[in-house]
């Protein structure tokens, strides 16, 4: 009788199948790597498709023929070219945003451009038109280059030394010397005759057309150094992303880290900024819809989408540019455009800096 009143024995219910399929990592679930493995393959396909599209799209010449392929090399400047400015803002603006820990800047608010346009307007300014012609040359571009990479240590040495010295007030220093030198470089763009304010006009727009291959051999090895050092550096980043307290309780230098990263993001933006000039919010664009994109903490996998990302809008915005519209030279303004509207989305979403 005591049997039959006792209630009845339940087999206790096992988690479902979706709890052994997840792991801790970068993409915890199966839903999550199948998505991101999607994505970066579509990106691929688009930035391949476009690549193709600029040395095939209005060629004269039969595909796969000589005359198509010595067109084609022409073109593949261009193509080079955006692929080393998408790689250069994708990697530097990403570990700048890690290392400051802010999702809204880009390392232009560091003054790199306004370091160009006033390298750039004081040349015509003191030499006239000429000034253009003797600022072009591959030692010249090192010569820039290596300026904005000196003024930027010195600025990250002095204000990230000391025991007052944070990123906040490298920040807002960046940003007083950047205004700083955008007003000296109007007052000289006001003196300046309409002619030689129409030859400085045609440099300050950030454009493929003002790169210049015989650049090449000095552009190519110092991102190829610094983008290396980045990427392998991303599970460190990881840990700095976590914030000073943390990575110094798990035994790494947090100054020490976020000044080499710096140093390199330098490097990164000084090459691009001299290459094809002012692209102010490319890099918080592309960054932006990267982390979207990735939906992932790990820079092991955000460096890869962003790369694509930025190929992608780069080369997209040309080719529409210049087979649709015939006007390939707006193609930064439309960037910059879209990255203005991009941030302004961003910040009246998130409701804060």
């Amino acid at each position: 009788m005591a049997n039959l009143m006792a209630p009845p024995r339940t087999t206790p219910k096992l988690p479902g199948k979706s709890l052994f399929n997840r792991a801790s990592g970068a993409l915890p679930t199966k839903k999550t790597r199948t998505r991101y493995w999607v994505v970066f393959s579509l990106m691929l396909a688009l930035a391949l498709s476009f690549s193709f599209g600029l040395l095939a799209w209005d060629n004269p010449m039969p595909v796969g023929s000589d005359g198509f392929w010595l067109i084609a090399q022409m073109r593949g400047s261009s193509i080079l070219t955006m692929a080393i400015v998408a790689f250069c803002q994708a990697v530097a603006t990403v570990s700048f945003q890690t290392v400051t820990n802010n999702r809204i800047i880009t390392p232009s608010i560091m003054g790199f451009e306004s370091l160009y346009i006033a390298v750039q307007t004081a040349s015509v300014f003191f030499m006239g038109a000429a000034g253009v012609v003797a600022l072009q040359g591959i030692w010249q571009f090192t010569l820039q280059v290596a300026i904005m990479v000196v003024l930027a240590c010195l600025l990250y040495g002095w204000l990230l030394s000391g025991k007052l010295g944070n990123i906040q007030i490298m920040l807002l220093v960046g940003i007083i010397l950047g205004a700083g030198l955008g007003s000296i470089s109007t007052f000289m763009q006001r003196m300046l005759s309409p002619s030689e304010f129409d030859i400085l006009t045609a440099k300050l727009f950030g454009s493929m057309n003002n790169a210049d291959m015989s650049y090449m051999p000095v552009a190519i090895p110092l991102i190829l150094i610094a983008g290396f050092f980045l990427i392998s550096n991303s599970r460190k980043m990881n840990i700095v992303a976590l914030g000073r307290d943390t990575t110094m309780n798990l035994g790494i230098n947090h100054r020490t880290e976020v000044m080499r990263t710096l140093f390199f993001v330098s490097i990164l933006m000084a090459v691009s900024t001299a290459l094809v000039g002012p692209m102010t919010f490319l890099g918080f664009l592309v960054a932006t819809l990267a982390y979207q994109l990735a939906d992932t903490y790990d820079h092991r996998f955000v460096f890869p989408i962003a790369f694509l990302t930025g190929f992608v809008v780069l080369s997209g915005a040309y080719f529409v540019m210049k087979n649709i519209f015939y006007a390939q030279g707006a193609v930064s303004i439309i960037i910059e455009a879209v990255g203005g509207i991009t941030f302004l989305i961003f910040i009246l979403r998130k409701g804060r800096l």
